[in-house]
This record gives C-alpha cells, sequence and structure tokens, in this order.
C-alpha cells in the first residue's frame, strides 16, 4: 500500500452568508490525506473552519501534545483503526474531547475515502460490508429561524419543503419546529398536528423540538399529546447535557426521546445510553469520531437497544459518508439527508458530486470506491478562506 505523503486543511465559507441563523451548511474545513501515488481522500468536519486548522497544524508540544499529522505522514493508511488510535493518543491532553475529536474525526473519514480508492472499493466495505440491501434517508424539512416571520409564512416554508421532498422520493422526513417564544407549547401541539395532516399517516416523521425545554415535565406535556402523530423520534428537547432529564423524560415519554448530537466518541455516548436511557442517539460522524468511532457507537448502541440516528447537517461530504454508515451498521433504521433541491445551500448542491436519487424512499449502496464523490477543485480555490 502506498503510504500517507501528504494532509492538507483546507477552511471554506460560502460568501454572503448569514450567521444569526442555524445553518450549518455555510462553511466547512476540508482534510485532503495523498499518497505516494497521488491518490486522496477527503473528509470534514461541522467546527469552525480556521479553529480546525490551528489545531490539525499546532506545533508538537510533547508526547501527549502532538501535532495530528506529523503522526500520519509516512504510516501505512490501510490501519484506519490504529490510526485512530495513534491519534488520540497522541493528542490526549489538548484534544481529547470537543475540538480535538472533531479535527480527528475530517482525518479519519478522508482515510476511509483514500483506502476505498486504493483497494476500489466503497468505503462500508472497509467497516465489514454491508448489512442492508437499500439505504433509508430521511430528509430534514428546516424553515430557518423566524427573523420577524409569522408562524403562518414558517409553515407555508414547512409545507413547500414537504411537498418537494415527497416529490423527489423521500417517504422519510423530519420536521423541525424551532420556533420558540413565536408559539406556546400549546400552540405547538397544534403545528405538529398540523404537519402531520400535510404529510399524511404513510410517512415516517420525527420532529426536531431544538432544545425547547429546560423542564421535563413540560417536554412531556407536549409529546403526551403527540400520540396520534405517529411521531419516530423526538429530537432535543431538553438541554443538552441535562442526561437526569432526559433519563426522566425517557422513562415517561410515549415516543422515542433522542439526543446526543454534540457528544462526542463511544465514551460520552455510553453516558447518554446508561445516564440518559435515551432510546436513539444521534452524534454526528464528523463531530464525534469519524467512521472508525460510529461503528462502535453502533455496536455500543445495539446492546443497550437503543438506535443510531446521526446528526449530519453539512456539506455532501457528510451525506456521503451517512450513506456509508447506515450501509454498514444495522442499528440504523434512517440517516439524516439534506437535500439540495429541498434546502438551498450552495455549498451543500455544488462541493461535491454526484448526487444520489431516492425512489419510493430508498437510496442504492455506493458502488464506487471511496466515498464515491468528486470534489469541486474550482469551487474550493475561489471560497477557500485562507488563500484571500
Amino acid at each position: 500500500m502506498a503510504k500517507i505523503a501528504k494532509i492538507e486543511v483546507i477552511p471554506v465559507r460560502a460568501p454572503g452568508q448569514a450567521v444569526d441563523d442555524l445553518d450549518g451548511t455555510v462553511d466547512t474545513v476540508i482534510v485532503r490525506v495523498t499518497d505516494e501515488n497521488g491518490i486522496f481522500g477527503i473528509g470534514e468536519t461541522d467546527a469552525p473552519p480556521e479553529v480546525v486548522k490551528s489545531f490539525l497544524e499546532m506545533p508538537s508540544a510533547h508526547n501527549w501534545s502532538r501535532n495530528p499529522i506529523d503522526l500520519l505522514i509516512g504510516e501505512d493508511p490501510l490501519g484506519i483503526q490504529g490510526l485512530w488510535q495513534k491519534m488520540y493518543e497522541g493528542t490526549f491532553w489538548p484534544g481529547r474531547r470537543g475540538l480535538g475529536i472533531h479535527a480527528i474525526s475530517a482525518i479519519d473519514i478522508a482515510l476511509y475515502d483514500l483506502v476505498g480508492k486504493q483497494l476500489g472499493v466503497p468505503a462500508y466495505q472497509l467497516m465489514g460490508g454491508a448489512r442492508r440491501e437499500k439505504l433509508t434517508p430521511y430528509c430534514t424539512i428546516y424553515p430557518g429561524l423566524a427573523h420577524g416571520r409569522s408562524i403562518r409564512d414558517l409553515m407555508a416554508e414547512i409545507q413547500r419543503q414537504f411537498r418537494t421532498a415527497l416529490d423527489i422520493g423521500f417517504r422519510a422526513v423530519k420536521m423541525e419546529v424551532l420556533f420558540y417564544d413565536l408559539v406556546s407549547d400549546r400552540e405547538l401541539v397544534a403545528l405538529i398536528h398540523e404537519g402531520r395532516s400535510m404529510l399524511g399517516p404513510d410517512i415516517l416523521m420525527a420532529v426536531d423540538f431544538g432544545y425547547r425545554w429546560r423542564n421535563w415535565y413540560d417536554a412531556k406535556w407536549v409529546l403526551d399529546r403527540l400520540g396520534d402523530c405517529d411521531i419516530f423520534f423526538a429530537e432535543a428537547t431538553l438541554q443538552h447535557d441535562d442526561l437526569a432529564g432526559h433519563a426522566k423524560l425517557s422513562a415517561n415519554s410515549p415516543i422515542r426521546i433522542g439526543g446526543a448530537e454534540a457528544a462526542a466518541t463511544r465514551w460520552e455516548i455510553l453516558e447518554w445510553l446508561e445516564r440518559g436511557k435515551v432510546a436513539v442517539v444521534q452524534p454526528n460522524i464528523a463531530r464525534g469520531g469519524g467512521l472508525t468511532e460510529i461503528k462502535r457507537i453502533a455496536e455500543l448502541a445495539e446492546l443497550h437497544g437503543a438506535q443510531v440516528v446521526p446528526h449530519g447537517w453539512k456539506t455532501g461530504i457528510t451525506s456521503a459518508v451517512g450513506r456509508h454508515f447506515q450501509a454498514a451498521c444495522p442499528a440504523a433504521p434512517v440517516f439524516e439527508y439534506i437535500s439540495p433541491q429541498v434546502f438551498d445551500s450552495v455549498l451543500r448542491r455544488e462541493l461535491v458530486s454526484p448526487e444520489p436519487k431516492v425512489v419510493d424512499g430508498f437510496m442504492e449502496l455506493p458502488t464506487a470506491p471511496g466515498l464515491g464523490i468528486e470534489l469541486n477543485e474550482d469551487l474550493v480555490a475561489r471560497w477557500r478562506v485562507d488563500r484571500r
């Protein structure tokens, strides 16, 4: 196997984007790992691009604070799990959680892309092979924050996105209800019922509450009144670190409770499963440890009778990663997918290609080597922020 020769960290930001919303697709940081023969793989993470670049290019200080790139130059990329451990131990002091894991995640994903290309196999084959015959994406429906719009304006946009998603071929969606003080809890119940009526009874529906409540009783009051909406899971009900509240809500809710979208590594997910008692864990693959760690998390979830539905609001790189993850992990009933036809984002639409089709709710298994995507080098050259 050709060894790792170069690792580049490329921060990219689309111009003219609003910073007062919750759109994670406005920027990214791409990691490109190239071997001695010029073959390269790409990955990304959902963290501030310039900060990730600084972390990955920091000088080594001592054995527990090493430069992650220096640790990998000259290594055989085939040993992906061993390289993950080498980076994890080498950045133990500054990067054991948070930013350090985010940065490792991007490199790990790029390694799967690179090795898949070297061997001529899809990335999921490096994770043990396909565990299902086809993939089930769900389309996230996000109207944006209110910014002066009325609730009727927001619901009209949700309805438009619902229709587009169903027309494309999705049969599973997640309704984002980040309405906050624009509506009362009682009004929110009526709006979710309205959303279910828009979809009809046969579409799988999840709901993201955007960390609306600080008390599990308040969350339960709403969820108790949604029993006839057939909601698959409730995401971000309580404050992220309120594991005790999640446990009480999980024990008393008629709907599966999800959480842990900001958690990193299997060690944090174990806390969510054992203390938080959630039925669905949602770590971002590109933040929580990459494909190496998400496979461990999925196996951990199986042991606890839970499911894994990763957070995936980023560019087409993360969308591709979600496809390979679900292909290889039976504990993942669906995976998050931002359709560029539903939510307009130039980076999501143009950074990589091709875009897979959704037919009757399913996608075909990827067949191209690695992640199976091509990077738009012209766009990267225009919008990389370290060369403006």
